[in-house]
């Protein structure tokens, strides 16, 4: 697919959901031009690039995520390590047409999420390397440079928030909902990477890990909220061991991969939904 076919591609799966769109300074609807930018009342205007994605941001924005990292990521999520991961929140989504990702970096959950059911799929997030990744590879769905601080989304639209690994909005997230609509948080349990964990932290704090302030926070902020943990070992190739260590912040720790020897790695999480 060429470069303006992208954009023109973009455009038109942007504008057949732009309904689900605000401007992020003014909050007015926004209507997709035929120059491939969406652009609200007040001439407030976006464009969308030519690998098909538009970028809302109002601000610059640092990131401290490469695009090496998101395609270890890619390849990690690609290997099948999340798939259960990925089923339990497909089911808990089963119904829902409108599904926002809030941090999706290169788009790989959403994506795969996405494939088995229907609706539309948007991912958000501040990094462009990651939204740049996410457009290239699954133009399937609508990828946002964006911040919800600076929300670039009309109220009341979404039937699903997904949040996995990453930080929350809850405030903006109860505005994007529609009445019954559900968050899905996912953060990690104790079991979390702990192979990887236990052979780079070894005898320090940072070797356990507890979650359950974040999980506090999130009761507090919905009054319906069910929590389940997913735990589950998987078998781990070495060629997907430096992927893992790029892609999480242990993996800044890149000078001690030649010493880091794993066979099988566990995902241990805890699946937060809040209704509201």
């Amino acid at each position: 697919m060429g470069a303006l076919s992208k954009r023109a591609a973009g455009a038109e799966l942007t504008n057949k959901n732009i309904m689900l769109f605000a401007c992020p300074i003014c909050q007015e609807p926004m209507k997709v031009h035929e120059q491939g930018r969406l652009e609200c009342a007040m001439h407030h205007s976006f464009d969308i690039a030519k690998q098909g994605y538009v970028n809302m941001l109002t601000h610059g924005a640092a990131s401290k995520y490469s695009k090496d990292l998101f395609e270890s990521r890619k390849a990690v999520i690609d290997s099948g390590m999340y798939d259960l991961l990925e089923e339990k929140i497909r089911n808990l989504i089963a119904t829902a047409e409108t599904v926002l990702d809030t941090g999706c970096g290169e788009g790989s959950h959403l994506a795969r999420i996405m494939a088995h059911k229907g609706g539309i799929g948007i991912g958000i997030d501040i990094a462009k390397e990651g939204i740049l990744a996410a457009a290239r590879h699954y133009p399937e769905q609508i990828w946002c440079v964006g911040d919800l601080a600076k929300s670039p989304f009309a109220k009341t639209n979404f039937d699903a928030i997904l949040n996995i690994l990453s930080p929350a909005n809850y405030e903006e997230f109860k505005r994007l909902l529609v009445p019954g609509g559900c968050v899905i948080k996912v953060v990690p349990q104790s079991g979390y990477l702990q192979e990887l964990r236990t052979q780079l932290y070894a005898d320090s704090a940072k070797e356990t890990y507890s979650n359950e302030q974040t999980v506090e926070r999130f009761r507090e902020s919905f009054a319906d909220v069910m929590v389940e943990r997913v735990t589950y070992s998987v078998r781990l190739t070495s060629e997907l061991v430096p992927a893992l260590l790029e892609m999480t912040p242990m993996g800044w720790h890149k000078s001690e991969e030649a010493r880091i020897i794993l066979n099988e790695i566990t995902i241990d999480v805890d699946v937060l939904v809040g209704k509201v």
